[in-house]
């Protein structure tokens, strides 16, 4: 960023993001954001956040919500100090995304550096922060920022709590 530019800030969804211009490449994550992502908010499924450049348009969003794993996913040096519940709690970073005329910007990085921040912050128990990788790109976003692979999904990653604490200490 440069010296004198207003700071990038990320802020809930609102009616008044304009959603309707945003493409990042993924149909999927493009058509949620800008069809579905509202309605998410309204009832308590997901809750979309979205960073907004100093002009105020949408250069990216990503989503959390609560989520649990079985504990007999995830890796066994993980879990051995763990209680034996059937579930973990954990928070789902649903999904992200950067417009693609803001790729390659670093804002993929400071989005998901805010939903650790959100994640790692609230009050709410969570073990870990969860994500499902949609293509072998993401995946390999997740796991240059720490996130490990579920043993028999490769694209399905976590970062525990502790991990994420650490980074912001």
């Amino acid at each position: 960023m440069q010296e004198g530019a207003e700071p990038l800030r990320v802020e809930v969804l609102g009616p008044q993001h304009d959603r309707s211009g945003f493409e990042s490449g993924v149909e999927p994550l493009d058509r949620y954001f800008r069809t579905q992502a509202g309605q998410d908010a309204r009832k308590k499924l997901a809750a979309p956040f979205v960073l907004l450049l100093p002009e105020g348009t949408v250069a990216g969003y990503y989503t959390l919500s609560s989520t649990a794993v079985k504990l007999t996913d995830l890796p066994e040096q993980v879990t051995r100090k763990l209680a034996r519940y059937p579930l973990v709690p954990a928070t789902l970073l649903g999904r992200l995304a950067v417009d693609h005329r803001q790729q390659g910007k670093g804002y993929g990085r400071f989005l998901l550096a805010d939903a650790l921040y959100r994640a790692v912050s609230s009050e709410i128990a969570s073990f870990a922060v969860i994500v499902d990788a949609k293509d072998d790109n993401a995946r390999r976003f997740y796991e240059r920022e720490s996130f490990l692979s579920f043993p028999d999904q490769p694209m399905k990653l976590f970062r525990p709590m502790s991990d994420i604490a650490r980074l912001f200490e």
